[in-house]
């Protein structure tokens, strides 16, 4: 077996008018059209052929710990520009190997993480 990469992931949120705009206008991705599924939700094109789908489903029990990484190119430009945009991002550390994090919120809680990748002797 050979997995050929992540197709999507699905975000559980309370409400889906907060979450769509937080998701389209702060982040940038792009609206995909999406089936008729029986429980509301949205599908978006987050670059490189991924893709987050947002399930509206209240009251959902989430681990603090759980959550996804968008890979970025220059963390702390990022970092800025979701400022501008009234988001504010928490700085980690650089890992060896991995890179330097960030890490945010959307509107129903869930944990972000931006991923600037190490780049070649340790830098990132």
């Amino acid at each position: 077996m050979q997995l050929s990469g992540i197709h999507h992931v699905t975000v559980i949120v309370e409400d889906l008018a907060a979450a769509l705009p937080f998701y389209t206008e702060v982040l940038g991705l792009t609206p995909l059209p999406r089936p008729e599924l029986g429980l509301p939700g949205a599908w978006l094109d987050a670059g490189g052929g991924d893709q987050v789908h947002l399930l509206e489903l209240a009251d959902q029990p989430r681990s603090p710990a759980q959550h996804f990484a968008f890979e970025v190119a220059d963390l702390e430009a990022t970092v800025t520009a979701l400022a501008e945009r009234g988001v504010t991002a928490k700085l980690g550390r650089r890992i060896e190997g991995a890179g330097h994090q960030a890490t945010f919120h959307d509107p129903a809680g869930n944990l972000i993480e931006l991923n600037q990748p190490a780049g070649p002797a340790g830098t990132s």
